[in-house]
């Protein structure tokens, strides 16, 4: 059980029935933008064959957005490229969403574990124009993390 009633670096969490605390660090909304960025990275790579050229996560109370750019494959964009506008950008749009959607607990789980909060919905959307992909999730609550030391 984490108590919000403690200092703001860390957080005591009972051991179940053996009267035992442990101490848990918490980590700075940093870390946890930096962990669902890589987490993001990873499964990119190994599951969509390609990592990003840059990527950015941005937690915003119970929301994240996570901006990805350079997502294409070489495939994709000469899909793209050879078919008639509408319908290769139509096309890779549902190929894209449909993988997203098998993999959404993966991705779910990712965001639990950098976050320590539930996803409840996933939005996707990827750009054939300029190679950019964004994920939305919108969470349980806000996560909680510690402050930063301003300088």
């Amino acid at each position: 059980m984490l108590r919000r009633d403690l200092s703001p670096t860390a957080a005591r969490v009972s051991g179940g029935g053996d009267n035992h605390e442990h101490e848990v660090v918490m980590k700075t909304q940093g870390e946890i933008e930096a962990a669902i960025c890589e987490g993001t990275r990873r499964f990119e790579q190994e599951y969509m064959g390609r990592g990003p050229k840059d990527i950015h996560a941005h937690l915003i109370t119970d929301c994240l957005v996570v901006r990805l750019q350079g997502v294409l494959t070489a495939a994709e964009q000469h899909l793209v490229k050879s078919l008639p506008a509408e319908k290769g950008r139509d096309l890779l749009k549902q190929v894209r969403t449909h993988l997203i959607e098998t993999a959404r607990p993966l991705m779910e789980a990712m965001v639990l574990e950098a976050t320590g909060v539930q996803v409840v919905s996933l939005h996707h959307d990827i750009s054939t124009l300029t190679g950019e992909e964004v994920f939305v999730f919108t969470l349980a609550e806000s996560p909680l993390f510690r402050e930063t030391k301003k300088k």
